[in-house]
């Protein structure tokens, strides 16, 4: 029985996506665009690189 109440909300939400007029909001979204990627651009080193192995330090220990 839950399961029919469940399809029945998505079903509805579907439908109000499907015929709802939808005005993109371009402000927003070059906004928030350009902030990605100045935040890419700003961080040189790689926050993931201290979790990496160096192949050469492997080599060195052999």
């Amino acid at each position: 029985m839950g399961r029919g109440r469940q399809k029945a909300k998505q079903t509805k939400v579907a439908r109000e996506l499907k015929y709802s007029i939808y005005e993109p909001n371009y402000k927003a979204l070059e906004q928030e665009l350009t902030s990605a990627q100045r935040h890419d651009t700003d961080s040189d080193t790689d926050p993931y690189s201290a979790w990496v192995e160096d192949e050469d330090e492997d080599d060195e220990t052999k």
